[in-house]
């Protein structure tokens, strides 16, 4: 009878932590298949939350102040610490779902700004 160690077993050991909770594991992707979505986003919320409890308020919450289309602000050295932790969430939470769509599916979102944004869209396109 052979054992399956924990380093060799990719079911157990196809993510890495560290201290600051840095989840290394690829987001879940979304190939655009509407039947598949209701799927897909439970799966992006377990994900975020995997990475950090505090990051799903990001997408059910406004950041609090003004977002380019591109998820930039030009005043970010006016903002304060509690901003400045609130956008590097979002930037956070954004980049999570911008690796999560193909390229055609992100330019089909019109508006791109804030990751609430982008994941309201996709609900109310595949919903």
């Amino acid at each position: 009878m052979s054992s399956v160690s924990e380093a060799s077993n990719p079911d157990v050991n196809n993510t890495s932590t560290t201290e600051k909770n840095n989840y290394s594991a690829k987001p879940p992707f979304f190939n655009g298949d509407a039947t598949q979505f209701f799927w897909w986003k439970r799966k992006m919320y377990n994900y975020i939350i995997e990475m950090d409890d505090d990051l799903r308020d990001v997408i059910k919450d406004r950041t609090g102040f003004e977002v380019e289309e591109e998820g930039t602000i030009a005043a970010r050295k006016k903002l304060t610490a509690v901003q400045k932790k609130i956008y590097k969430k979002h930037n956070r939470v954004r980049g999570i779902l911008v690796e999560a769509l193909t390229h055609s599916k992100y330019m089909n979102i019109g508006d791109r700004s804030t990751a609430k944004a982008i994941f309201e869209s996709l609900c109310s396109t595949y919903k």
